[in-house]
């Protein structure tokens, strides 16, 4: 086991420099300009300009300036923000709370919802509650999270309010009123509807491929020996057929962990969240290299560590996995 993982992290190294030179190339090649604003405005001479541009290192060929950043971040610095002028770990530290604290709840509740109703599903194929949980996860998988997210808005926040209902806040704010359990109130009522869109769309996934892994193992032979030897249901499903059925699952739910970190981007805009998902997108439309390249390059590496997490996780599961 040591092995593996050791070549793995190994193997893990310039792969990650691949994806990182991939990126950095394409956004130092992409259009757009971070003093555009600068270059419009008849106030800043021309010559302040041209210093700023040399500050930034903009006119070095882009060789330079990937061997510049990947210097500094070998020594864990992500560098300063074009357009704040402040550190970009210093502003990633700011939003990643709340990312966590709203992206990490809906996958926690997507979890404990999915993997039951997707066995119970299977137990019960063709049955009611199978029929009406297929049909819901079609449902939620279908719909994008803009679409969710807006019709939350209107129905929670709007039509609410117009029968004399108790509304939910439909923008997220930094701030909450009141004190105690009241602003511990007010916070989470911010929360629900980001929770409940993105919670929805994956636990409408995961529900997917749990019931459909499950199908495939409770027909192998070794879960009818076993229900042969006259074990109960329960023993059968839990502790024989779920524990393999749990593998597929696995990658999809550990593939989905980085997002946790690196925030939702389409709903964090819809709810005005001010995670990093927000951060983000308007990184990219300031031309914000430093600040895009550090959210992507994370994103990257949490991606790489959680297939090794995955992985790992399938000797758990499966004692019949070796790793030479």
């Amino acid at each position: 086991m040591t092995r593996y993982i050791v070549r793995r992290l190994l193997i893990a190294i310039p792969t990650l420099i691949a994806i990182s030179l991939v990126i950095f190339t394409i956004l130092a090649l992409a259009p757009g300009d971070p003093l555009s604003d600068l270059a419009l405005n008849p106030a800043v001479p021309p010559e302040v300009q041209q210093r700023l541009r040399a500050s930034m290192g903009l006119d070095d060929p882009v060789p330079v300036r990937y061997v510049r950043w990947a210097s500094s971040l070998a020594q864990g610095d992500f560098g300063y923000s074009f357009q704040t002028r402040s550190p970009v770990s210093d502003l990633l530290v700011q939003r990643l709370p709340t990312t966590i604290m709203v992206v990490g709840s809906a996958y926690i509740v997507a979890v404990l919802i999915a993997i039951p109703i997707g066995v119970i599903s299977s137990v019960k194929q063709y049955s009611v509650f199978d029929n009406v949980a297929t049909t819901l996860a079609f449902v939620g998988f279908s719909l994008p999270t803009f679409f969710t997210g807006l019709l939350f808005i209107l129905l929670f926040s709007v039509k609410f309010g117009d029968w004399g209902l108790p509304t939910l806040p439909s923008v997220y704010r930094s701030t909450v009123d009141g004190e105690g359990l009241e602003a511990l109130w007010n916070r989470v009522r911010m929360m629900i509807m980001p929770i409940a869109v993105l919670g929805m769309f994956q636990a409408a996934v995961l529900t997917r491929y749990t019931r459909a892994a499950m199908l495939e193992t409770i027909h192998q032979d070794y879960v009818r020996t076993a229900r042969a030897k006259g074990l109960s249901s329960r023993v059968v499903v839990f502790r024989h057929a779920l524990r393999n059925a749990l593998i597929p699952v696995v990658t999809i739910i550990a593939l989905g962990i980085p997002t946790i970190f690196t925030g939702a981007v389409v709903t964090e805009q819809i709810f005005r969240v001010p995670g990093i998902g927000a951060l983000l997108i308007t990184s990219i439309q300031n031309n914000d290299t430093p600040v895009v390249m550090a959210i992507t390059f994370i994103f990257s590496i949490l991606v790489v560590f959680f297939n090794l997490i995955a992985d790992i996780m399938y000797g758990v599961l499966d004692p019949r996995i070796k790793y030479e």
